[in-house]
């Protein structure tokens, strides 16, 4: 059974910039920048702009 071509231009524009990065993804970028180090708390973390 094929996609209905409706759908087939949304899975395109859901690869689109997020502007909520997971927990993971906001300790890697906090761990480059120097803001975390391992031990500390992962609640609470300060905010952090998406990647681009």
């Amino acid at each position: 059974m094929s996609q209905h071509p409706s759908l087939k231009r949304a899975a395109k524009s859901l690869a689109a910039k997020r502007n909520v990065l997971k927990r993971f993804e906001r300790i890697r970028l906090l761990k480059r920048q120097g803001r975390w180090k391992e031990g500390d708390r992962v609640f609470g973390l300060p905010k952090t702009l998406p990647l681009a």
